[in-house]
């Protein structure tokens, strides 16, 4: 039997995401590492749900509400393998590409502050992500206000000169 569910990820709007799916036990303590080393003063929590062995979900991180979060979230999702990361003061930009170098992660399934919904398939076997809904639909095209908004954005942000 095989059954699909859509699991909305909970978190506060001022926390950012980043979904994955790893492989191996050390990369709770890894992906630590990266967002400790990544963004002087990030506050984050992370979990890694292990899927063989004991099947925990392991947390680290160096905020309590948010190692909550990304615990709560992880159990919630339930996929093997997966791993989550909330964050605060520092955007996935900031951390992303070293997120994706820890050699344990296999892929990255989204990095947004968005809404975001997993969508799970489940068998006798166990869950696994089958990929993820990240924000609302499009509204259409950019108009000129909206492409002045946007490099105002970036600009005021620090992202562009």
């Amino acid at each position: 039997m095989l059954e699909f569910r859509s699991v909305k990820v909970v978190k506060p709007d001022d926390v950012n995401v980043i979904l994955g799916q790893s492989h191996f036990i050390k990369t709770v303590e890894d992906l630590y590492e990266v967002m400790a080393g990544s963004v002087p003063g990030i506050k984050f929590g992370l979990a890694f749900v292990e899927s063989s062995g004991a099947c925990r979900i392991r947390v680290e991180g160096n905020d309590a509400e948010l190692k909550m979060t990304a615990a709560e979230n992880a159990a919630s999702i339930g996929a093997g393998h997966f791993f989550i990361i909330c964050m605060r003061g520092a955007f996935p930009i900031n951390v992303l590409n070293a997120v994706k170098a820890v050699q344990e992660v296999c892929c990255i399934y989204c990095a947004t502050a968005n809404p975001v919904e997993v969508i799970v398939a489940e068998t006798a076997a166990g869950c696994g992500i089958m990929g993820v809904i990240d924000g609302a639909k499009p509204k259409g095209a950019e108009s000129a206000d909206d492409i002045a908004w946007r490099r105002g954005l970036l600009r005021k942000i620090g992202y562009k000169l």
